[in-house]
């Protein structure tokens, strides 16, 4: 089923949902962002991976300082229309550390 932007439930968590990014590829999970109305609408307009930053409040593409750009190959909504998945073919590592994936931390047992 086709969903608009005016389909996601923003204001169930405060205005944000969380976005998954996935390589479209591989199907690893690169990351977990956030967004606003705002940053999806760019990210549609665009076709690169934009969020809305919880710490610096402000929108941020990523890969705008590190060059490691996400193009959106294709965006899913969940059934719910609170939380969304990118599916992206990314240019180099999602993590500020230089990690190919975020989730390089495994939680003690």
């Amino acid at each position: 089923m086709q969903k608009s932007i005016d389909d996601i439930d923003f204001e169930k968590s405060g205005g944000l949902i969380p976005i998954i990014v996935q390589d479209s590829i591989t199907k690893d999970v690169l990351t977990l962002a956030y967004s606003n109305k705002e940053s999806l609408e760019l990210t549609k307009k665009t076709g690169n991976s934009w969020f809305w930053s919880r710490s610096r409040k402000k929108l941020w593409m990523k890969g705008e300082e590190s060059g490691n750009v996400q193009k959106v190959k294709e965006i899913l909504v969940d059934c719910d229309s609170d939380a969304i998945i990118y599916l992206v073919e990314p240019s180099g590592p999602a993590c500020h550390t230089g990690e190919k994936v975020c989730f390089h931390n495994s939680l003690e047992q």
